[in-house]
């Protein structure tokens, strides 16, 4: 199982920002009361102004800052691994690669934008930070962040998921940020929800809703999303990055990549620095999917327009694949992906189908997950586990066709905190949906 590591003086020093690259213009935002294009005055209640400035940014890189960087070293760079005990498992003659960002603190990918948010709004002299989280990864990734720069936090976590995974809130309360189940009755939108239906499980846009209320009327409060805008995006192609250094280290480039898609941060973080490729040096060949699960098919089966990107309508409306912002999709174990929107750039980039996307579900990539573990020894998150069934299908194409292409995935976290999802498989109470 060959690891390629990088050295800490061979990290990425800017971000990678696709937008200058993009085969169409991004639609702008509008405001949720004009419906007007917003402006940076617009966001500027919950965003601080260097954020916004990324959001809207053309410049091709963006430099990390030094305080940033520095905090990226307690777990970056992180490990790229070929998988060939899995590529003799599955008898492939496929390559298989995957960039494991488990490594970090709070187990998943998150701490990359979470750090960055965290100091943009430290330097703006913001005192408090709000966020919504699913599965309770960018909960736990935010409050590690917020103690990192004396930041107090708080989580609205999607109540199905808050009910599931009682370890991730307990991390979050460790890291001295407080966690509330949503719709919660805090907030005038938990309510109003709640007065609707008083048992419903919840979903990452009722959580955003309270989550953005509260912000909003506090002056020395901000809040912070985990996904879909552009910046937080950007700041997970550190991932991309690092993996294309050590690819080259390795002497290899990947005919497919793939990543479990939700709002699309990880996919995006994966993939964009490798589509940098396909949009500007002619590599056309180059596969990017998208792996979604059936029971909430964004890319899939959403469709193109404005939609809100919470439930009770606070946001801005954002040009994307959407399945509505009233949608409640099941309370499926991947809670990181039960998200009813899809980035506005990843949403792009399949329209203009530069990018594929497919759904799965959840009962064969839970055995595509416990396979894995088997070989691999790493116990995936049910999120990341959306990618490993794509990897297993691309493979099996591979072996039916003799063709030796090289695959690579991002396994955007570990399932340490998700052993009541694998309870569940082992014990037959998974459901397809």
């Amino acid at each position: 199982m060959p690891i390629i590591h990088l050295e800490q003086k061979d990290a990425p020093t800017h971000y990678y920002n696709i937008v200058p690259d993009l085969p169409a213009p991004l639609q702008p935002p509008l405001h949720p009361a004009t419906k007007q294009p917003i402006g940076p005055q617009d966001l500027a209640a919950i965003f601080p102004l260097e954020l916004i400035k990324q959001e809207v940014s053309m410049e091709s890189q963006i430099e990390i800052p030094d305080k940033v960087r520095r905090a990226y070293q307690i777990y970056r760079p992180s490990p790229l691994i070929r998988a060939e005990r899995l590529e003799k498992e599955l008898g492939t003659p496929a390559k298989i690669y995957y960039k494991y960002e488990g490594v970090s603190p709070t187990g998943s990918h998150k701490p990359n934008t979470a750090i960055a948010q965290a100091y943009y709004n430290k330097q703006a002299g913001i005192k408090k930070l709000t966020t919504e989280t699913g599965a309770g990864q960018w909960g736990s990734a935010l409050s590690f962040a917020c103690n990192l720069f004396g930041l107090e936090c708080a989580v609205y976590m999607v109540k199905a998921s808050y009910e599931q995974k009682p370890y991730r809130r307990i991390m979050m309360n460790l890291f001295g940020a407080d966690c509330v189940a949503s719709p919660s009755d805090r907030t005038e939108s938990g309510r109003k929800i709640l007065a609707q239906d008083p048992n419903t499980p919840g979903s990452l846009g009722m959580a955003i809703s309270e989550a953005v209320e509260e912000a909003a009327k506090n002056d020395s409060t901000n809040y912070a999303l985990g996904s879909v805008l552009n910046h937080v995006l950007l700041h997970q192609t550190i991932i991309g990055l690092e993996a294309k250094s050590q690819m080259e280290r390795a002497g290899d480039y990947p005919d497919i990549i793939i990543g479990c898609h939700g709002g699309g941060s990880n996919f995006a973080g994966i993939s964009f620095p490798f589509l940098q490729d396909k949009l500007k040096r002619g590599k056309n060949k180059l596969r990017a999917i998208a792996v979604e699960p059936r029971s909430c098919p964004t890319l899939t089966e959403g469709k193109y327009g404005y939609d809100f990107g919470d439930t009770v309508g606070l946001t801005p409306l954002l040009m994307m694949y959407t399945l509505g912002h009233d949608f409640v999709p099941s309370p499926i174990h991947a809670g990181g992906l039960r998200y009813h929107g899809a980035a506005p750039l990843v949403s792009l980039l399949y329209r203009e189908k530069i990018i594929e996307a497919v759904a799965y579900d959840q009962l064969p990539v839970f055995e595509a997950a416990v396979k894995f573990a088997k070989n691999q020894g790493i116990i995936p998150a049910p999120e990341s586990a959306h990618a490993i069934k794509a990897v297993f299908d691309e493979a099996e194409k591979c072996k039916q066709s003799g063709e030796a292409k090289t695959i690579l995935f991002n396994l955007s976290g570990h399932g340490h905190f998700d052993m009541s999802a694998y309870q569940d498989f082992l014990a037959g109470r998974i459901c397809l949906l």
